[in-house]
């Protein structure tokens, strides 16, 4: 029997029984929609950590300020004020492993530029922020150390304030004030995106540190060189445990705290972060995957039972194709086509059935899905082979049925 007649003999038996069909491939139907949903979840959310870390910036610390105790109660995390500019300077110097260092101060204001104002976020720092967070800028320039110490009128803004103030029109050299303190604009940030909270990184306006603090928020001369927060960069190929350690001695040590104390400030690995939600989508995968095993063994046992019943039921036509001259390859070929082929067309409404589900899953559930045509090939790779493997053993028990015993069959 030719390969195309075989084929023919196998759409026909299968839409013979149509519903017994349908039945006998749902397992491989749920089986490969579930390979593909799987791949198409895992491969989302790997490239969303990955756009993720290159908008924080790679190898990023973050070191915050602890918690402070009052009258024996513990007030929370960073409610203290422990953190220092020259705590960021001595990270910089004398921790081998850090590139660079920048401390800051954050809070929210309102922006005012001619007729439009937006309410956003201030942001004083040093100019080794941009380098610490690998935020090169879209037009104008960085603020400069001479700025900083002499807390120029300067800014340098997002792509959303920028958006929300001045449209199309090009922002450099025009002037905002926040809280009436006229500033230029001196440069405009390359868009980020949102981050892995979900907050606008290009929504802020970073000024530097000291025109922060003597010009907007004006703080008091106790808590002038006070920061909330140190963004710490560590050069490429260093460990970062190794410069988390020695920069959590170093500020031990600046902030005199006796042995078995508690740290009064902490350290944050972003990175590691980041590649915790990995591993949390990738478990996620990995529990998909397999429901798609045990669905794809669960079909191929059902091809399996009922490759068999097919054979018990076509047991006198086997016998006459026998007789007539078929010899048991030409058996064997025929059952294990029909197999194959059920477990193909299975795969394939899988295949349809699992695109729809990726497709609700990022429209619905605001998942980052990725759908790639090596999931769909590797989707129909397994339909076949549980087809080819599922179907060998009822192909050659048909195969080596005996022409005169299969003639006699009731």
């Amino acid at each position: 029997m030719s390969l195309l007649a075989a084929l023919r003999s196998a759409l026909r038996a299968l839409t013979t029984n149509w519903l017994r069909s349908i039945l006998t491939m749902l397992g491989i139907i749920i089986g490969v929609a579930a390979v593909i949903t799987m791949i198409a979840i895992g491969g989302g959310a790997q490239q969303r950590v990955e756009e993720q870390m290159k908008s924080l910036g790679t190898n990023i610390m973050l070191v915050l300020p602890g918690a402070i105790t009052s009258s024996g109660v513990r007030l929370g995390a960073q409610t203290g004020q422990t953190l220092t500019e020259e705590d960021a300077r001595a990270i910089a110097a004398d921790v081998p492993e850090v590139q660079a260092a920048a401390a800051s101060l954050r809070t929210g204001v309102q922006v005012v530029a001619a007729n439009a104002n937006w309410s956003t976020s201030a942001f004083g720092t040093t100019p080794e922020y941009l380098e610490v967070r690998d935020w090169p800028l879209d037009a104008g320039r960085n603020f400069e150390e001479v700025e900083h110490a002499g807390s120029a009128k300067v800014a340098v803004i997002g792509q959303t304030v920028a958006q929300q103030l001045f449209g199309d029109v090009d922002p450099i050299d025009q002037v905002i004030r926040v809280r009436r303190v006229p500033l230029q604009v001196i440069g405009v940030l390359s868009r980020k995106g949102q981050n892995s909270m979900g907050q606008d990184q290009d929504d802020v306006i970073v000024v530097p540190l000291s025109t922060y603090r003597n010009r907007i928020q004006g703080m008091s001369a106790g808590r002038i060189k006070r920061v909330g927060a140190i963004s710490v960069k560590v050069r490429e190929g260093q460990s970062m445990q190794q410069a988390e350690q020695k920069m959590r001695e170093l500020l031990r040590q600046r902030h005199r705290l006796p042995a078995g104390a508690d740290d009064d400030f902490s350290i944050r690995n972003l990175t590691e972060m980041l590649q915790a939600q990995e591993e949390s989508s990738r478990v996620m995968a990995l529990l998909l995957a397999a429901v798609a095993g045990v669905s794809l063994v669960v079909g191929g046992i059902g091809i399996m039972n009922i490759m068999l019943v097919s054979v018990t039921e076509r047991t006198r036509e086997i016998g006459l194709r026998m007789a007539v001259g078929a010899r048991s390859r030409d058996i064997l070929g025929q059952f294990l086509i029909e197999a194959v082929t059920m477990s193909l067309v299975g795969g394939a409404i899988g295949i349809v059935i699992g695109i729809v589900a990726t497709w609700a899953i990022g429209s619905f559930a605001g998942w980052e899905v990725l759908l790639s045509a090596q999931s769909i090939v590797l989707a129909v790779g397994f339909s076949a082979a549980v087809g080819v493997f599922f179907g060998f053993y009822p192909a050659q028990r048909a195969a080596g049925l005996l022409p005169i015993q299969a003639l006699r069959h009731e």
